[in-house]
């Protein structure tokens, strides 16, 4: 027998969603002789400890989505599907690195076939998960009336909306606060981050004279260690700044969750963007200088994705095991007449952290298509790397939410929000870097030999016909597949009709009052 968690948070969907809940959800689960232990849930056959861990290629968001809810299923799928959009860019990208390494003229293919993936993956990804939260119910779900985050605080007034007493916060107030703190503050980090970058280019220059000396395997070494402590500069300085951003959103005292939300997302990008990608747009377009972007590419790429694979899962996992030790340590000692065994298991759920979000997880991903969209065509194996740490990271976020984390309320979502603008915003940026170093190869220097400024017109030319194009195909590929398209219609035909005949119904029923009372 299927044991299922014994509660579900409902939405507020049309019908069809609880029969795409029950459809979804009723179907046979795989057979694992296991038990999953979450927060005072005992599962029979989802092993989400085992089945996830040694069987995700097998798992379906369905799944995902029956536990954990639409929000981690739907990050799970995203996951998923950049993993696979990543497989076209790896295969052509292990070729052109075994057989140009250092011929930079053919990257050309390589960065003009790159303009068109960062494009379409997004467009069909949102056709996708169209399809995804059709089946779930939650594709035209729509927004709630947002009540007044926990946090918010103020004097005390009405909601002229609802009628009812709440915090009211000066919106001007709010305003000062965001332009005159935290915005000079975020210049403030912009500015250390650039200084930081800077020391990190004096590093590498006495590197290369040491190098330069000494020629050995040892000086050779010697010249990856500035970037690989960069690379691990970068990431504390990403953590530290997160909380930062974090207290100042907060203090900032935003009355909806959404307004927080977007104006944390806002402040964390723009650093992580200028902190992660800086130095690689200073060698490219300020230094000219291919191999060496090439290397600190290669070296910041995978860096960061060991750290955030340690920091995110292995040290998590390893705090939870010492917790656990201490906790059935205590246990033990007590000496209490219970049954231990479940006594036990209430403890160790409750050491459990709290799931904080998708987040971190998101904001991994955009860094990652990043880092494969704006220069992968001077590294062809970013991608590859980046296919690689995607697995490694289906796991070791697996093994985060059932292992680590609390199990997370379920919360209903139509797609992944602010990040599908920043994705595309990552995709236009990297339309202008692959036009410029396409510009800067030797092939077509040779071709515009006696005139820069006719390469430098034909360059924005050909960069602003290329973003139109990508505009044009984001208009002409649809959100939303055609059958899905014709549901939506369909439903939307039958909620009229329905309501029309319970006008008619109303007013049949009001004329025969009125009838009656004449009488």
């Amino acid at each position: 027998m299927h044991v299922f968690p014994p509660f579900h948070i409902s939405s507020p969907l049309q019908n069809h969603s609880r029969q795409s809940h029950m459809h979804s959800c009723s179907g046979d689960w795989p057979r694992q002789p296991a038990v999953v232990h979450t927060t005072g849930v005992y599962i029979h056959l989802l092993a989400f400890h085992s089945l996830f861990l040694l069987r995700i290629v097998f798992l379906s968001t369905d799944e995902i989505r029956c536990y954990f809810g639409e929000t981690i299923a739907l990050y799970f799928g995203f996951l998923e599907y950049f993993t696979f959009a990543l497989v076209p860019m790896a295969i052509i990208g292990i070729p052109y690195y075994v057989f140009a390494w250092e011929d930079y003229d053919k990257y050309v293919m390589f960065a003009s076939f790159n303009l068109l993936w960062s494009t379409v993956i997004l467009e069909v990804w949102k056709r996708y998960s169209a399809v995804l939260t059709y089946r779930w119910g939650t594709l035209m779900m729509k927004r709630q009336f947002e009540e007044p985050r926990p946090g918010f605080h103020g004097v005390l007034g009405i909601n002229p909306v609802t009628g009812r007493e709440e915090p009211v916060y000066s919106s001007i107030r709010r305003q000062l606060r965001i332009y005159l703190v935290s915005l000079p503050f975020v210049c403030l980090c912009l500015y250390f981050s650039l200084y930081v970058m800077m020391i990190y280019f004096e590093m590498e220059e006495q590197a290369l004279d040491y190098h330069y000396e000494d020629q050995t395997l040892f000086s050779s070494l010697i010249l990856f260690m500035p970037s690989i402590i960069y690379a691990v500069v970068i990431e504390v300085m990403n953590r530290i700044y997160r909380y930062a951003a974090e207290f100042l959103t907060s203090w900032e005292n935003h009355r909806l969750e959404s307004s927080y939300q977007n104006h944390l997302v806002l402040k964390v990008l723009v650093f992580n963007f200028l902190n992660c990608f800086a130095s690689l747009f200073y060698i490219a377009f300020v230094l000219f200088d291919m191999k060496r972007l090439r290397q600190s590419l290669a070296t910041l790429l995978i860096t960061s994705q060991v750290l955030n694979q340690c920091v995110e899962a292995l040290l998590p996992y390893w705090l939870q095991k010492r917790r656990n030790k201490k906790v059935k340590k205590r246990i033990y000692s007590s000496k209490m007449d219970i049954d231990l065994s479940l006594f036990e298991q209430v403890n160790l759920e409750k050491e459990m952290d709290t799931f904080l979000g998708t987040f971190d997880d998101y904001l991994e991903l955009f860094l990652q298509f990043g880092y494969v969209s704006l220069f992968s065509c001077v590294y062809p194996l970013a991608a590859v790397f980046a296919v690689l740490n995607n697995i490694t990271e289906n796991y070791s976020d697996a093994l985060k939410m059932c292992r680590v984390f609390k199990r997370p309320f379920s919360e209903p979502t139509a797609t992944i929000g602010v990040w599908q603008l920043a994705f595309e915003t990552m995709s236009v940026i990297s339309v202008v870097t692959n036009c410029v170093l396409i510009g800067m190869s030797p092939q077509v220097h040779a071709v515009f030999r006696d005139s820069k400024t006719e390469l430098v017109l034909i360059v924005v030319l050909v960069e602003h016909i290329l973003l139109a194009l990508k505009f044009v195909m984001a208009f002409v590929i649809a959100d939303k597949p055609r059958d899905i398209q014709i549901k939506l219609a369909k439903l939307e035909f039958e909620s009229l009709e329905a309501l029309k005949q319970q006008v008619r119904t109303v007013n049949l029923s009001e004329e025969r009052c009125g009838e009656g009372s004449k009488r």
